[in-house]
């Protein structure tokens, strides 16, 4: 439920307000009699929104606003005023106010405009997920028949609220597929929080979880949310669960059942409509075995599980991979937009990418970025260790032999497509075929679609 503070020295002003609030808008109000306890309430409390008085006695409206910014409080503030002096409202929205309105304003047109605030806010939100996707070097780029199948695999379980289980090598997208699953789900609007288990200090891990009440321990001077009640409406992203501590599993377990937490330090429940979404490159069978993971937790996670392919297993995904990790890399760093020479795909695709999957792919192609003054990067721009790394790929005994023979097809037509500038007649005739038409056919049997030369 939204929560609103309603800020007046005039208490029955305020408490008028605030029932006509939650009477027109459903909201759960709040109310603060001046500015020094409004600031005290936002420090205990999860506000979502204030509507706040300029003219007070004390800790006026403007000195609350200053106090907001400097205790870095980010919410949608409504300043009103009763004396009809805009140009002091004016001076507020300079401050960090939303918007103002008048007091003798009807209610409804005031729930109107908490509304307006409360979707800046959320718009906000969601424009800071979109850069911070917009920046991922490897979105889900790929069409060889393992990412075809993640893809299948994610457009299937995307909308269903249960958790949702990712498991897959280190540096092979489990976040990416993450995010997609949120941006296919039922709420692609709502929050997307990703946590990393793996990184957070065993002494926090139920403080980030849960969120603590002011108070609650030593250094606890303000309320503050933790990630289930930041994600409600949204997604929960547990990267690396099973790093996660017992005692947090158990509690973990309880929040994903009851869909409830309870911050630490406090007595009173808070309902979350949180979709979970954890990632593993453990294999979690063997951790249950060995009494390191919960076996309750295991199977409340595993309903749907969504396998990431190495990068080995879908070697004709790398050129696509490549372009898009050379553009956004030339970008970033200010230079022209290089190419890379088929040889150096070849290499490329050569490699077994055993050690960290796409993440190291994309330190290959900064290096070669960095390595290379020519305009097209060329195999001897290729990190060394790449090059010599290169030979005979052993088959993964996760792959059906079909898969392993159709993805072995389809590196075989893109390296001749990229040996020969994708243009189809010359391609076709390199690989034997009887005229382009044939080559065509394979192409749209796997899936294959790039910089096709117009004359064929």
């Amino acid at each position: 439920m939204t929560t609103l503070l309603v800020v007046d020295d005039v208490v029955a002003m305020a408490q008028q307000y605030a029932y006509d609030l939650k009477r027109i808008g459903g909201y759960e109000p709040l109310v603060a009699a001046g500015g020094r306890e409004a600031l005290d309430l936002l420090e205990r409390e999860a506000v979502d929104c204030v509507i706040l008085d300029l003219e007070m006695p004390g800790m006026d409206g403007f000195e609350v606003l200053r106090a907001m910014a400097r205790r870095g409080v980010r919410l949608p503030v409504i300043v009103y005023t009763g004396t009809g002096n805009y140009d002091r409202c004016t001076e507020a929205i300079r401050l960090g106010a939303t918007s103002f309105i008048d007091k003798a304003e009807p209610m409804e047109r005031v729930v109107q405009e908490v509304e307006h605030a409360l979707e800046r806010q959320r718009l906000a939100t969601q424009l800071a997920a979109l850069r911070e996707r917009l920046d991922a070097d490897a979105p889900m780029v790929g069409a060889s028949p393992a990412m075809q199948q993640l893809k299948d695999a994610v457009g299937r379980v995307a909308k269903i609220p249960s958790p949702v289980l990712i498991v897959g090598e280190s540096g092979s997208g489990k976040e990416l597929v993450a995010r997609e699953l949120h941006r296919l789900g039922a709420n692609p609007s709502g929050p997307f929080v990703a946590l990393n288990a793996a990184a957070l200090p065993e002494n926090l891990v139920e403080d980030e979880l849960f969120g603590h009440e002011r108070g609650a321990f030593t250094g606890a001077n303000a309320l503050r949310k933790g990630a289930f009640e930041t994600a409600s409406t949204g997604t929960l992203f547990l990267d690396e669960i099973g790093e996660l501590p017992l005692a947090a599993q158990a509690k973990l377990l309880r929040v994903v059942e009851q869909r409830q937490v309870s911050r630490l330090g406090g007595h009173r429940t808070i309902a979350v409509d949180t979709r979970v979404v954890a990632a593993t490159n453990r294999d979690l069978e063997a951790e249950v075995q060995a009494q390191r993971f919960r076996q309750d937790l295991y199977f409340r996670l595993n309903v749907h599980v969504v396998r990431v392919p190495p990068l080995r297993e879908r070697r004709s995904d790398i050129p696509a991979l490549v372009d898009h990790l050379l553009a956004t890399t030339c970008a970033r760093f200010g230079v022209h937009l290089k190419k890379v020479d088929p040889a150096a795909l070849e290499g490329l695709m050569a490699y077994e990418w055993g050690r960290n999957n796409v993440r190291e792919l994309r330190n290959a192609v900064e290096r070669m970025v960095i390595a290379s003054d020519a305009e097209t990067i060329g195999l001897g721009d290729v990190p060394a260790e790449i090059r010599d790394g290169a030979g005979p790929r052993g088959a993964s005994v996760a792959t059906t032999f079909q898969a392993l023979k159709a993805e072995a097809e389809r590196q075989i037509i893109v390296a001749a497509l990229e040996r020969n500038d994708w243009h189809i007649t010359r391609t076709a005739q390199s690989l034997g075929l009887a005229d382009h038409a044939s080559l065509l056919k394979i192409m749209r049997r796997h899936n294959i679609k790039g910089r096709v030369d117009p004359d064929t």
